[in-house]
């Protein structure tokens, strides 16, 4: 979307509260509960949907009140923004509001002015890399045999993610629709939970062997990180595979990936990857190869019993895998594949999942 189309819609949305003020009407917004009650798994799209609940942000109460007033500023901010050509941290945010003339308009913390900006995206129908807001996190790195061109404010470049980057890879900027895929050499992509993994895939040259683009999720992803995931899945047809440690909170890391999260439910569409598949490490993995492991801890087991009954874990796989875990007692890092030998992750465990995914 272009920065005048965004900023219409934001300048629609100040419009609206002008005019029911000018009617002599107090204002409010409705916008939909984002609450965990509010979050429904669509079957059909496979990710999580916001569900018919509404609540209304209205001038009624002081509290109302005064999150109006504080995103009109914030509008007003974006707008100036937009105009400049310039961008902005969700950070600078909550301090920049420290300059604005009213004292009851100041964000109380940052919390606070994420969710008014995931208000706005809401509410407009826009994503905050088109009010040109970033998170302070960068997006992950990608390695492997694909060729782009990317645009930025210094112009545009062409790059092949092998060729003409470092060890480190290509940083996803912030807003990966930026991109354009030119040509590409994958037969899959493996989004990898750690970044010592992840340079162990590189050092040992996987993505050269197996026509592999490497991504580092770098624990819970960023949203660039999904929403790239995303587009290389559409757009080039190619299969993705997650690669995490094996326990209860690294199942949810795929989920993120996979299926969406609840705190941005509202972009489930753009951000998860539904075709994408699990890959390990596997609570069977710790049994088969006898890999070094950990006691489930009871916050672990009580993880495991809800992911038992999340819609999201309902198929046969996850059914045996999450109950044998609670069973053996045990969770395992990626790492713990090295006892087998430093090659062992490359040579052998990921080429015979991968080749029992029909993925190789």
């Amino acid at each position: 979307m272009s920065s005048s189309k965004s900023q219409s819609k934001l300048l629609k949305l100040a419009e609206d509260l002008q005019q029911q003020i000018t009617l002599g009407e107090i204002p409010e917004l409705e916008i939909p509960t984002r609450t965990r009650g509010n979050i429904e798994y669509d079957n059909n799209k496979r990710v999580w949907v916001y569900g018919d609940r509404t609540s209304k942000r209205s001038g009624k109460k002081v509290t109302g009140a005064q999150k109006l007033l504080k995103m009109a500023y914030t509008i007003e901010f974006l707008k100036r923004q937009l105009d400049d050509d310039k961008s902005s941290t969700l950070r600078e945010l909550y301090y920049l509001s420290e300059s604005w003339e009213h004292e009851i308009a100041h964000f109380n913390d940052q919390e606070e002015s994420n969710e008014l900006i995931e208000d706005l995206e809401i509410i407009s129908d826009v994503n905050r890399e088109e009010f040109h807001m970033h998170p302070e996190e960068s997006g992950a790195s990608l390695m492997g045999p694909l060729k782009i061109k990317e645009k930025t404010n210094r112009g545009e470049r062409e790059l092949h993610l092998q060729e003409d980057v470092g060890q480190s890879g290509y940083t996803v900027p912030n807003n990966p629709d930026s991109i354009e895929f030119l040509s590409h050499n994958l037969d899959f992509l493996i989004a990898v939970e750690t970044g010592g993994m992840r340079d162990r895939l590189i050092e040992n040259g996987f993505d050269n062997k197996y026509n592999a683009l490497i991504t580092h999720l770098k624990g819970q992803p960023a949203r660039a990180t999904r929403r790239i995931i995303r587009r290389i899945n559409d757009e080039l047809d190619v299969p993705v595979i997650v690669f995490c440690d094996g326990d209860p909170w690294s199942y949810r890391i795929f989920s993120a990936v996979s299926y969406g999260s609840i705190k941005s439910a509202h972009l489930s569409e753009e951000l998860a990857t539904p075709d994408a598949r699990y890959l390990g490490i596997e609570p069977q993995d710790i049994v088969d190869y006898n890999l070094p492991s950990d006691p489930l801890s009871d916050r672990d087991k009580q993880a495991l019993r809800n992911e038992l009954k999340d819609p999201r874990f309902q198929s046969s796989y996850w059914q045996e895998q999450m109950e044998l875990q609670l069973k053996i007692d045990k969770k395992a890092e990626q790492q713990s594949l090295a006892a087998q030998g430093l090659d062992f992750v490359t040579d052998t465990y990921l080429p015979e999942k991968m080749e029992d995914m029909g993925i190789i």
